[in-house]
């Protein structure tokens, strides 16, 4: 460490970064850096992300390839699965190089993918979410060790954390907290969504196909996020000066 014009020898750790390959019916369908760990429920998570399966049931198994070796993951779908999705079926494999989930998409037109937008129903106290966001860096073992890793934390209705995870890419560690939760059949009980990142449309896709319906980050979300969670209908915020929250869209959803 460089300090002051001396130079002095420490140990630092670093966060874990490898290529995770994922097959669906055996075939390469991507290629992900994210944070060894959880790589079932990672691959579960972006599955649902991508449309490939609407539940835990249309999948015939979901298993790392070689024990030895968890780097490579295969998603085997029902057959009557397969046939609403011919679309996938199809797809040629891509790289991700930004350790996120469902970027390098192959055309633009899928930004706005067919999502059913997330109903209203759930109705949260801001001042309780906003505490429990300002205590997610308390789920965040790995930040604290390396200082290089994200995190997604799903509440409950009841404020109570149901499923967490960490990896240096923030579109990976929503993959693997969502997955939980979906390999669980608990993913209804699932009512916001905390982010240590700021919130880009990916974000707001997984959140939707996952019918989270607020979505709460460290930092302020993009333009293009905004406008995504608006015609989905989703809630999003981020802390605003001192206590308060700003509310980008969705605002119903708070009360006093």
């Amino acid at each position: 460490m460089l300090n002051h014009g001396r130079v002095d020898t420490q140990t630092a750790s670093l966060v874990a970064e490898e290529p995770l390959s994922i097959r669906i019916q055996g075939n390469p369908y991507a290629v992900i850096m994210r944070t060894p760990g959880e790589e079932i429920s990672h691959v579960a998570g972006f599955c649902l992300s991508e449309g490939i399966v609407d539940s835990p049931d249309d999948f015939a198994s979901l298993a790392v390839c070689d024990e030895s070796n968890p780097n490579v993951v295969t998603a085997t779908l029902k057959a009557s699965r397969r046939a609403c999705i011919p679309e996938h079926m199809e797809r040629r494999g891509y790289i991700s190089q930004t350790s996120c989930g469902i970027c390098g998409k192959e055309v633009v037109s899928e930004l706005y993918q067919t999502i059913e937008s997330v109903p209203d129903g759930v109705a949260l106290a801001w001042a309780k979410v906003r505490t429990c966001l300002d205590g997610l860096s308390a789920n965040q073992p790995i930040r604290e060790e390396t200082r290089g890793a994200h995190a997604a934390a799903i509440f409950g209705s009841d404020y109570q954390l149901l499923s967490v995870a960490e990896d240096v890419g923030r579109h990976n560690a929503l993959d693997k907290a969502i997955g939980k939760l979906f390999l669980a059949h608990t993913l209804d009980q699932a009512a916001f969504l905390l982010l240590s990142s700021r919130i880009s449309y990916e974000m707001v896709q997984k959140a939707a196909r996952a019918r989270i319906p607020i979505i709460l980050a460290k930092s302020r979300p993009t333009s293009l996020a905004v406008d995504l969670a608006n015609r989905l209908n989703l809630t999003l915020a981020c802390p605003g000066n001192k206590s308060g929250l700003l509310v980008f869209c969705g605002e119903h959803r708070f009360i006093d």
